[in-house]
């Protein structure tokens, strides 16, 4: 794609994927049509290394991508976001041959692939603890059994990349690697939350699911656990996740400008946006999204460092919800109606507390950093 096509392309993508949010965020239903659209444009392998046949994708260019398609359609993004991830980060782990099924799949076909990690009992894996989920090595290969639950785009994905632990004396936890189409894989629809509603964030449930012994294709003992991305993984993670909420923070930001331009009352004669408070209030909404994109654009180039990545996180997605609650505040009952999509964009942009990392673990790691740069004798 050039650049000419690439900058074209993105507005016009913006108000397609826009056509049909209210839809999706009424129904919950996965969002087929949008990944038919992002895939004749050859944007579900925009990641996948060009060796692959993919389009190579530098992390600005995949935010570039992500913020548009936020803009439209947030669960679109979110479930893109997961998409990008996992094919810039194919680890050298996998074997050349299924490395290149599982990409080609991508590029051709517009397979989706996510990881599927978090579990009913132990909840988010970031906080530590091993997966329930078990592989049993048999014969013919893995025996895969155990619950995910918040599966991100569980009845549009292809390969789901599964946390789990083999049944060895000392565990070889990581990623296990499922076709969609393997026999005794179930999807509870049990997603039903307030925002964020078409990623169909449902429970998936493998039971003795059979998969060859090279599927596990990412995996170390527990005695000598390995990382699951490297500083430079966590980069892009941080950097797209929060742009799909910052995106949400600006269609949010430009129905209010609107609503205010077009709102006249009639004891006023004039409109609402000519009042001085309406005015500071786009003003502080405008300049809290300037703060993000003066960070994401820095971090995206390469002008931050990878161990500033979770606090981006915590101030992008910080300054999205500050910047949306503005908005409500400003409009008032109609920024809460059903009939405006307002209301929509608070309930999606909640949704970035729940990612990890979480504010507090972000908090705590900065905070113990400090203090050991401090007894070390080394300068933050």
């Amino acid at each position: 794609m050039s650049e000419f096509s690439y900058r074209t392309l993105l507005p016009t993508l913006t108000a397609q994927l826009a056509a049909s949010a209210e839809f999706h965020d009424r129904t919950g239903q996965f969002p087929t049509d949008n990944f038919a659209l992002l895939h004749r444009h050859g944007l579900l392998g925009y990641t996948v290394p060009k060796a692959y046949g993919g389009g190579g994708a530098t992390l600005a260019q995949a935010r570039d991508v992500i913020a548009a398609v936020a803009r439209g359609e947030p669960s679109t993004a979110l479930i893109l976001v997961m998409q990008y991830l996992q094919h810039s980060r194919l680890g050298s782990s996998w074997p050349e041959a299924l490395r290149r099924q599982v990409t080609e799949d991508a590029v051709r076909n517009g397979a989706l692939i996510n990881a599927l990690r978090v579990e009913p009992d132990l909840g988010t894996p970031a906080r530590g603890g091993l997966p329930a989920t078990i592989a049993r090595r048999t014969p013919e290969g893995w025996r895969l059994s155990g619950t995910k639950i918040y599966s991100t785009g569980s009845h549009g994905l292809t390969w789901y990349s599964v946390w789990a632990r083999s049944d060895d004396a000392d565990p070889l936890v990581g990623a296990y690697l499922v076709h969609r189409d393997t026999p005794r894989i179930r999807i509870v629809d049990a997603w039903d939350h307030l925002g964020m509603r078409a990623t169909c964030s449902h429970e998936v449930i493998f039971d003795d699911v059979l998969i060859p012994l090279e599927h596990a294709v990412s995996v170390s003992p527990a005695s000598a656990p390995a990382a699951e991305l490297d500083p430079e993984g966590l980069l892009w993670m941080s950097v797209l996740l929060s742009s799909v909420y910052d995106g949400v923070a600006q269609t949010a930001r430009d129905w209010l400008v609107q609503w205010l331009t077009e709102r006249t009352p009639s004891n006023l004669g004039a409109p609402l946006s000519s009042l001085p408070r309406f005015q500071e209030t786009v003003g502080q909404i405008d300049t809290l999204l300037f703060n993000n994109r003066s960070l994401l654009d820095a971090a995206a180039q390469g002008l931050t460092a990878p161990q500033h990545a979770a606090q981006i996180k915590y101030l992008v997605t910080d300054n999205a919800i500050r910047a949306v609650e503005l908005a409500i505040q400003a409009s008032g009952n109609p920024g809460l109606s059903r009939h405006n999509p307002l209301q929509r964009h608070y309930r999606d942009v909640l949704c970035s507390r729940v990612h990890t990392p979480q504010n507090d673990a972000i908090f705590t790691g900065v905070g113990k950093a400090a203090f050991a740069a401090f007894t070390t004798g080394v300068k933050p």
